[in-house]
């Protein structure tokens, strides 16, 4: 698990075509490496990656074909910048919200534009993601934990602070560009329990009368 809480700009310094996938390191900037071990986890853009290997300011990660087909990994070259942060520990504070490191779908940047000190980006989410996208709701994007301000269709914006943009690579995003996206957990687990059978919402008495009840309108 993460938080959305991006710790460094990384690079990506090597790309090994491996039959199919991807063996990549990645250089992990100013990212204390101290207390990571093999077979940690490491998000990269949003996407959570098992440390194969460690060098003191890098780290190996396999990339398979399915992370390669449903993220923005397959566009990655060597040089590319990615956000970094390590997996989230117990006594973490939660500064942003629970993310798993598993990429939803693929947007895109539809506008980028000035909003006094902040910067207003539109993006456009896959039509599967749309029912999961909330004004004041959760999202990620490239791992970046943000706040929705408000949904038009499948467009949602999002404001980013001066800090955000200067420690994380949005601001390398241009109108066009591809972004991954993870939906909040609570917005897949709400529709998992209004969609499961009748007979297990009745096991749990969970149902759409009770959550209404409960101030889930």
């Amino acid at each position: 698990m993460f938080t959305g809480i991006i710790q460094a700009e990384g690079t990506i310094e090597k790309i090994e075509p491996r039959q199919g996938d991807w063996r990549m390191t990645i250089h992990t900037g100013k990212l204390d490496m101290q207390d990571v071990a093999i077979g940690d986890s490491i998000a990269a853009n949003g996407i959570c990656l098992t440390a194969i290997e460690l060098g003191d300011h890098s780290y190996v990660a396999d990339v398979s074909g399915e992370t390669l087909t449903v993220t923005t990994a397959n566009d990655w070259k060597v040089g590319s910048a990615v956000n970094l942060e390590k997996a989230l520990r117990l006594q973490d504070r939660l500064g942003g919200h629970l993310v798993s490191g598993h990429v939803d779908g693929v947007g895109m940047v539809k506008s980028i534009s000035q909003d006094a000190r902040s910067w207003r980006y539109e993006i456009e989410a896959p039509i599967e993601l749309c029912k999961y996208i909330a004004g004041k709701g959760s999202i990620c994007i490239n791992g970046i934990s943000l706040t929705v301000n408000q949904v038009e269709g499948c467009v949602f914006g999002v404001n980013i602070v001066p800090h955000t943009r200067q420690e994380t690579t949005i601001k390398h995003l241009q109108q066009g560009d591809r972004v991954n996206l993870e939906v909040d957990l609570l917005a897949r687990y709400l529709e998992r329990m209004l969609s499961a059978p009748q007979e297990a919402n009745q096991a749990s008495n969970i149902t759409p009368e009770f959550l209404a009840q409960n101030g889930f309108k």
